[in-house]
């Protein structure tokens, strides 16, 4: 039986955590909806893997009290959603729990998919800004390999920079970091 059948009634955040495990599938909650999205491509994993490699180490490099999540389970006061990317307080994490506190999230980090586009780039952010979440990064792979910083200002994430594919931009927030998109999802 699929998901969809086995429910009656509005979704609750207890219901999608009581879904068994799939990794072919992410379960997200926005209201009452249960939205399902396919698993990840290669590239996307590629470039998500590369990201949370090159956060971790500029977090230990300064000694920040972080911790770099993939496909986490984040509670928003709207639902429930699972990031890309997470970088969390370390306390928020240390008794291995099965989903973050919005407020030990710093940034949430999300990757363009084809099939996720609207959502990785309108529902997901707006959401994000409204759980008051101080960092929002977004991950574009075409034409070529972008990073756009957006940060919390009144409500709404502001576009702080764009890093462009084959030059370093330097951050400072969260944490100091260097990155030039182009390798994130390279072979």
């Amino acid at each position: 039986m699929s998901v969809a059948t086995d429910h009656t009634g509005p979704w609750t955040v207890a219901d999608v955590l009581a879904l068994p495990e799939d990794r072919t599938t992410r379960y997200e909650l926005l209201g009452e909806s249960l939205v399902m999205s396919p698993a990840p491509g290669v590239r996307h994993q590629r470039a998500s893997f590369r990201l949370h490699v090159a956060l971790d180490a500029a977090a230990r490099a300064v000694g920040a009290p972080v911790e770099i999540l993939e496909g986490v389970n984040v509670v928003l006061p709207s639902g429930l959603v699972v990031p890309d990317l997470v970088v969390a307080d370390a306390g928020a994490t240390a008794d291995d729990p099965v989903t973050i506190d919005i407020d030990a999230v710093q940034l949430v980090v999300e990757l363009v998919s084809p099939g996720n586009s609207t959502m990785d780039r309108k529902v997901k952010p707006m959401l994000y800004a409204e759980a008051a979440i101080p960092h929002f990064w977004r991950l574009e792979f075409d034409p070529a390999p972008m990073l756009v910083i957006y940060e919390l200002r009144c409500g709404r994430y502001v576009e702080r920079t764009t890093a462009l594919a084959g030059a370093t931009t330097h951050l400072d927030a969260p944490f100091p970091i260097s990155i030039d998109p182009a390798g994130l999802s390279r072979q």
